[in-house]
């Protein structure tokens, strides 16, 4: 079976004084077109190392890493910037909007970095903003929105390039319950509205509660638990 996203004997040492501290230890994982994969685990597990690694924002110490097959470690790095900025699109518990620019030119940024045609992609971003209930307030910078507000421009960014994969990281870890709940309602929307497939680590049962797969990350393990 070709995964979207698959690891094979994965490990990442940081070397520290008089040894090493192996944080993800020999980890095979999978994932499918379409899915919801969360990731739980306590605090220090190893989540976001792993989610850094698969989003070529690290390299991982020994073990591949494949997207629909194509080893990663052999792309020059060139073509590992071109195939993230395809390919992956990114949140985090902070939603590191540019504080200068409007919602709307924040859901653009990743359109004007990979070059695409600004008409086109203004459309798109346009639609991307009434997806998660923002068109009226695309002018408004980010100290203008709420908390809830900049997070979910921030997933209308990460959806602009249309990519394969969201990697997440606690997205909802900043926000109060009302708003979380908008957050999960908006991913589970977008998951059936483009066949959008995420990778999410979270500490939030809410989000747990919609994922197709569901992993446990634990001693440098990660496992896969039912949901």
């Amino acid at each position: 079976m070709l995964y979207l996203l698959e690891t094979r004997g994965l490990s990442k040492v940081y070397k520290e004084t008089g040894g090493g501290l192996e944080i993800l230890k020999d980890v095979n994982f999978q994932l499918t077109e379409g899915s919801i994969v969360v990731l739980t685990g306590a605090s220090g597990s190893g989540k976001s190392t792993f989610l850094n690694i698969v989003g070529a924002l690290d390299k991982p110490t020994s073990g591949s890493v494949f997207f629909y097959g194509n080893d990663m470690s052999r792309f020059s790095r060139r073509a590992r910037n071109i195939f993230h900025r395809k390919n992956l699109g990114f949140m985090f518990q902070f939603h590191h909007l540019l504080a200068e620019f409007t919602a709307l030119e924040n859901v653009l940024m990743p359109a004007r970095i990979d070059k695409r045609n600004i008409n086109e992609s203004r459309k798109i971003a346009l639609e991307l903003l009434n997806v998660v209930g923002l068109s009226a307030r695309k002018r408004h910078l980010p100290h203008e929105l709420s908390g809830g507000e900049r997070q979910r421009v921030a997933l209308a960014r990460a959806l602009m390039n249309r990519p394969n994969l969201i990697i997440a990281d606690e997205p909802s870890g900043n926000l109060d319950e009302k708003n979380a709940e908008v957050l999960k309602s908006l991913i589970l929307e977008c998951n059936k509205k483009f066949n959008q497939a995420f990778l999410i680590a979270t500490h939030d049962m809410d989000l747990v509660e919609i994922a197709t797969h569901r992993w446990t990350v634990a001693h440098g393990n990660l496992t896969q638990t039912s949901n």
